[in-house]
């Protein structure tokens, strides 16, 4: 491996709608135990949370290879890559059913996405390490 630095950034509204433990749930079950805290802005509630090291991504990692979505994984990490920063966002209900399934920041998932950024001082490894090239 060729990256030593990895910080983990989530973030994902919560819906009047929506139970906010099952939003948690739904971030666990696809990112692992990422500490999440409450913000309220607005009247809005908002999960966030911050987890660093690589076995913050394992859950992701396995999940990955569990969905056999390694080729498409990694077209939307490298699409979602600007200077040591790749963002991407996963389908909050999808996610909750403990499955990965990429969305777009808005319009794509009714009750919104999960916002996931991973930092890291070499990306382009971290993206080689989560998803290889398997052709």
């Amino acid at each position: 491996m060729d990256f030593k630095r990895v910080k983990v950034r989530v973030c994902v509204d919560v819906n009047p709608t929506e139970d906010r433990n099952k939003v948690q749930i739904a971030v666990e079950r696809t990112l692992g135990e990422v500490p999440l805290k409450v913000l309220q802005e607005g009247g809005k509630e908002r999960l966030i949370g911050e987890s660093e090291g690589q076995e913050a991504l394992l859950r992701f990692y396995n999940l990955l290879r569990r969905e056999q979505i390694l080729d498409a994984a990694r077209k939307v990490l490298f699409s979602g890559l600007t200077g040591n920063v790749i963002r991407f966002y996963l389908n909050k209900q999808v996610a909750y059913a403990g499955h990965i399934s990429f969305s777009q920041s808005v319009g794509e998932s009714p009750l919104g996405p999960i916002c996931v950024e991973i930092e890291s001082d070499n990306p382009r490894a971290l993206i080689d390490w989560l998803t290889p090239k398997t052709g």
